[in-house]
């Protein structure tokens, strides 16, 4: 239990003048917000007059004229909003005399989005709230109450607009033994996202008594309570928290003799008034510590906020003062109501409960889940085939289950292991189904000879793409072991006959490492970077391969590829081929370091059979060709700074040439404007930097 005071608030009504001279808005000595009202002393009433002039009262925040809605709600109904989620009653009411915005502050403004009241806003940060905790089930209900003239009727009601008011049914109180009040008559409607909570509320606000009168040409006649009933639960909890927060827009007091009205408007202005006045015994008789009695049956509206005033729940309060000097009286009144109100101590409980249905459900769901643990842990299962009816029970009871967007549903099918059996087919069969969908309507229809076998798997492309590489990558590397394994066996066999034509002056030998006198040339011929893949292979293959092997002597066609292939690339660039030659030995020695033989021929053979070899080709060229573009692009930038240099120059010798002519000729300075050169040069300038 939280016993909190009732939060007070007031909102001075903008007027013509930004300030009127007869408030201020202030803090008092303790900090605490201060409203405090001049009246100056009229002379008429002679000079003894004892009348009070200056009065003081103390808020919990005090909104002046330029606040805007979006402070109001963040002051006023956030923290209220957020303990109603929490499952705490809440209630804001505005009042004032008419004319002072208390329905604007409330309801809201119908021209600008940005003068939405506290409802619309209110509503739109409840949903929002919701999202906040996806582990928790909320509903909401709405409710729309008017309370004119003493009667209740509900503004929700779709026979509203049809039907004269006194035709229709009225909403009457009833109290059950617990002293709770329930409300006959009085929809209900659930609102499931945030347009359907606003479509209610305009609804209801088309229905309401608006009439004019001289005191406001849109006076509310009536008393409108907007109700939002939230309730919460967490999943897999029989716990439900409930809520309800009173959105309440409260008809002007008004006095009749200052506004002379008649006819309905004086029946209506005096059923107002004793409303009011009953709402203000009972604040009178809540302030009052020793009062046993409390009046709430006087008038339907106080009955109806029981709760909100002394009970259970959370209540803030918005006092609207209009402080033109002829609302100065009912603004002082208003506010010392509004100090009244703030005495009441309120005893808030969280307003939780065991739900007996969901109670009930839960011990059923739990009854039958440890009959079927035990039937199973007895191993008495049935043997015999399924029948139609029964897989056809099985089939709808899947089909309810992945449909049903409960979370705390189940596959209720007992404890028959061939049903469950069946079921977890039927979910594989739906799957596979689901997931061969996007395969055949994205992938043309193909030939029976070139079909392949359905998708069995979300992962199935990705693992037979990653097998077939790795096939062609072993492929690769026992292709080149048995090339070198007969290289060498043809070198063992030249050696044992005595075959000296390895012994010729262009070869060396050094720990059995043999390489040509033309050897470093030999890898300048091959101008791509060696990949991560390269590497690997071309390590894989010189670990086993580190014995003294000589250079195969290569074709003159290939040699002459080769060669072709070197020189042309740098002479596209714009490099020389001895440049270009220098700089590619100097980056594959870099990367490669002093190549072995065998791990020469092993990197041939696999950058000759890498697939991605044409990409790594193509992506060369492109980027060669950018970097030709991107030179070509900064040469005719140079040439454009060249000539807009020049042609400044030339701007600033024609313009002292003519400042030289105009001082000659005594014609003052900025008489003539720009002559023709000058306007060719400064075209000539704009087009060079367009």
């Amino acid at each position: 239990m939280v016993k909190q005071t009732i939060q007070i608030f007031a909102r001075v009504k903008p007027s013509k003048a930004a300030r009127t001279g007869l408030y201020e808005v202030d803090d008092d000595e303790a900090g605490n917000p201060r409203l405090q009202i001049v009246v100056p002393r009229e002379l008429a009433s002679g000079f003894i007059n004892n009348k009070k002039e200056n009065y003081s009262f103390r808020f919990d925040k005090v909104f002046d004229q330029k606040t805007t809605q979006d402070e109001v709600f963040e002051a006023v109904a956030k923290p209220v909003i957020d303990n109603a989620v929490q499952g705490y009653n809440g209630t804001i009411f505005a009042y004032g005399q008419t004319g002072s915005g208390k329905t604007f502050t409330i309801t809201g403004g119908a021209e600008r989005y940005m003068d939405r009241g506290i409802i619309p806003r209110s509503l739109s940060y409840i949903f929002e709230t919701f999202q906040k905790y996806p582990d928790k089930v909320f509903t909401a209900h709405i409710s729309y109450l008017e309370l004119y003239n003493e009667n209740g009727y509900d503004l929700l009601d779709p026979k509203h607009e049809a039907t004269k008011l006194e035709d229709l049914p009225k909403v009457s109180l009833m109290e059950d033994s617990d002293q709770n009040i329930h409300l006959k008559n009085l929809t209900v409607h659930p609102a499931q996202s945030e347009e359907d909570a606003l479509n209610l509320l305009f609804m209801g606000d088309t229905n309401r008594m608006i009439a004019e009168t001289p005191m406001n040409q849109a006076s509310s006649r009536s008393h409108c309570i907007f109700t939002v009933h939230l309730t919460s639960k967490e999943e897999g909890s029989a716990t439900i928290r409930r809520a309800k927060l009173h959105l309440v827009d409260l008809a002007g007091s008004e006095r009749v003799a200052k506004t002379g009205v008649n006819g309905t408007l004086l029946t209506e202005a005096k059923y107002i008034n004793l409303s009011l006045h009953y709402l203000e015994q009972v604040i009178i008789a809540l302030s009052e510590r020793n009062r046993q009695h409390v009046p709430y049956r006087n008038s339907m509206m106080t009955s109806v906020l029981r709760d909100s005033l002394g009970g259970n729940c959370m209540t803030s309060m918005i006092a609207t003062c209009s402080m033109e000097k002829r609302s100065m009286d009912e603004s002082i009144s208003t506010c010392r109501f509004a100090q009244r109100v703030a005495m009441i101590k309120n005893d808030v409980l969280l307003n939780e409960e065991l739900d007996p249905r969901l109670l009930i459900a839960k011990l059923k769901r739990e009854n039958a889940e440890l009959r079927d643990q035990l039937t199973m842990a007895t191993g008495e299962q049935l043997s015999e085939i399924l029948t139609s009816e029964e897989i056809e029970r099985c089939e709808e009871a899947v089909q309810n289950y992945l449909q049903d967007p409960d979370p705390e549903s189940v596959l209720n099918i007992g404890h028959d292991l061939r049903k469950i059996q069946k079921c977890f087919k039927i979910l594989k069969r739906l799957i596979l189904e689901k997931a061969q969908q996007p395969l055949s309507v994205q992938q043309p229809q193909l030939s029976s000879r070139e079909a392949t076998p359905p998708d069995v798997g979300p992962y199935r492309d990705a693992e037979t793409t990653r097998l077939k590489e790795l096939v062609e990558q072993r492929d690769n590397e026992i292709n080149i072991l048995v090339n070198m394994l007969k290289k060498e066996r043809k070198r063992a066999a030249d050696v044992e006959k005595g075959n000296t034509s390895l012994r010729q002056p262009g070869v060396r030998s050094n720990s059995g490492d043999g390489l040509h006198e033309g050897g470093s040339s030999h890898h300048r011929r091959y101008n791509d970077h060696v990949t991560g893949h390269d590497k690997l292979a071309a390590a894989s293959l010189e670990n086993g391969h580190r014995e003294g092997r000589t250079k195969r002597p290569e074709s003159d066609s290939h040699k002459a590829n080769n060669r072709q292939k070197t020189f042309d690339v740098p002479r596209r660039a714009g490099i020389s081929p001895a440049t270009a030659i220098e700089k590619d030995d100097r980056m594959k020695t870099k990367i490669l370091g002093n190549m072995s033989l065998g791990r020469q021929e092993a990197f041939d053979i696999f950058m000759r059979d890498y697939r991605d070899r044409k990409k790594i080709d193509s992506n060369k060229e492109t980027l060669k060709q950018r970097y030709s573009e991107a030179k070509a692009l900064g040469q005719r930038l140079n040439k454009s700074k060249q000539k807009m240099s020049h042609l400044k120059n030339s701007l600033a010798q024609v313009t002292m040439s003519k400042q030289y002519e105009m001082e000659s000729m005594g014609v003052a300075d900025g008489m003539e404007g720009e002559s023709q050169i000058e306007q060719e040069i400064r075209k000539e300038m704009n087009s060079e930097k367009h």
